[in-house]
């Protein structure tokens, strides 16, 4: 009997067992990083990323020039004219010279009507244009980049919460583990009460009663024992889900995770993505406020065309052009449009800076809430540290008394029990201590990841 006693210790033990600080570790960080590698909500996050940067790229090739070829055809009949009197006037002409000259070497001409719509007429060219001053474009590269960065920011807030419900779930898991270890401990500990028990009723100690309550007890300990083992089945499936693999995978524990917890004290939130995110935002809305301010900045290009244009399909040195050009753009008044625009985006830029004031607020109480949980949470483990150590040597000493005749089996049954949901009590104390570091590593973004903005 002292046996399955000292192993309950032993389990205990391994659950209490000190380091000197936490860290992280490397069994739990593989899992994080294969999490980072395979989460679908991660996943998302990336395509946003990568979607803004090809944004910035987009932005960034506005400045380049931009080569487009045109074409048209047209084929016209009907419609307004030019009439030119050529025969009218130059007949007469043509008469005398025939007259002096006595030949017919100058010929009758028709007047000319000309249509002022091109008649199967084309016209073909390459045009290459060229931004000179243009602050749209300037601006709009910089608000592209902010955004970038503030997606980014989005990428790592993602990765700091996945951070967190992987610890969360793999501390559960452990919990649920060891749960069933210790209700598998306690059936020992029934197992060995029914044999001395049953020695007891040959000898004429004891009745059937402590008999039947002993297997009585042991039928409630293996409903128990089945309800910890689906708790441990359901932990391990979100664990695995999480990293984005099959649910019934296999998790390995690390005993090194539960440590001997210290105190801790509230520290900054300068690490915070949410305050990064903000701060882009609201350069972005900074940035727009001075391009609606901008509008007073002529747009100025330049543009070459290369082409050829003649009727039918000529092509030679006759319908072969260039044409280069300089376009100038200036709005000097538009009905007060631009100043309700400055307004607006200052409202905007006001409103930003508000939401990143209250948000850092809201950060700060985060960070000192999950400090003292944790602060708590460390008391709490080690009140139950001592309620397991007083349970344990109160049942050896009922048991003791019971082996000797001297005590009832509801007394040593009340005992046991007590042992039992000790050990329980330090199980989930242990996970709330490790649950809550978790949380103020969150809440201070302590844990390192990848922060590089491409």
């Amino acid at each position: 009997m002292y046996t399955s006693l000292t192993k309950g210790a032993l389990l205990i033990s391994l659950l209490t067992a000190g380091l000197p600080s936490f860290a992280q570790n490397t069994v739990l960080d593989q899992y994080i990083q294969l999490a980072f590698s395979n989460n679908k909500g991660l996943k998302a996050q990336n395509f946003e990323l990568e979607k803004s940067m090809y944004a910035l790229q987009e932005a960034k090739s506005l400045f380049g020039p931009n080569v487009s070829f045109l074409g048209s055809y047209t084929k016209a009949g009907g419609g307004r004219t030019i009439d030119f009197p050529i025969g009218d006037i130059m007949n007469p002409v043509y008469n005398s010279l025939n007259q002096l000259t006595g030949s017919h070497n100058f010929k009758q001409l028709d007047n000319v009507k000309v249509l002022l719509n091109p008649d199967n007429f084309y016209d073909a060219k390459f045009r290459t244009s060229l931004p000179l001053i243009n602050a749209e474009i300037y601006y709009n590269q910089k608000i592209k980049r902010e955004q970038l960065s503030q997606q980014q920011a989005a990428v790592n807030v993602y990765k700091r919460e996945l951070v967190r419900d992987i610890k969360t779930a793999y501390y559960q898991y452990y919990q649920a583990s060891q749960t069933v270890a210790i209700y598998n401990n306690a059936l020992s500990l029934i197992n060995e009460n029914i044999r001395i028990n049953e020695s007891m009723v040959r000898n004429g100690v004891r009745n059937n009663t402590t008999l039947y309550r002993s297997q009585t007890e042991k039928e409630k300990t293996d409903a128990d024992i089945n309800k910890a083992m689906n708790a441990r089945q359901n932990s391990k499936a979100y664990f695995n889900f999480l990293l984005n693999r099959g649910l019934e995978e296999n998790v390995t524990l690390d005993s090194n995770l539960l440590i001997t917890p210290g105190t801790m004290t509230t520290n900054d939130i300068n690490g915070r993505e949410e305050l990064a995110q903000y701060k882009s935002a609201t350069n972005a809305y900074r940035l727009n406020e001075q391009l609606q301010r901008a509008y007073i900045i002529p747009k100025l290009s330049t543009f070459i065309d290369l082409g050829s244009q003649a009727t039918g399909a000529r092509f030679d040195n006759n319908s072969r052009y260039y044409l280069f050009g300089v376009n100038l753009e200036w709005n000097l008044f538009a009905s007060h449009k631009y100043k309700n625009k400055i307004k607006q985006a200052n409202v905007d830029l006001q409103s930003i800076s508000n939401e990143s004031s209250k948000t850092e607020d809201a950060l700060r109480l985060q960070l000192y809430q999950a400090v003292n949980n944790y602060n708590t949470a460390v008391k709490d483990f080690h009140t139950a540290q001592s309620q397991l150590s007083f349970a344990e040597r109160y049942y050896r000493d009922q048991l003791k008394i019971y082996k000797e005749g001297q005590l009832l089996y509801i007394e040593l049954l009340d005992a046991q029990n007590q042992l039992t949901q000790a050990r329980l009590q330090t199980v989930v104390a242990q996970a709330s201590v490790q649950t809550a570091y978790a949380a103020v590593e969150r809440a201070q973004a302590s844990y390192k990841i990848d922060n590089n903005i491409q």
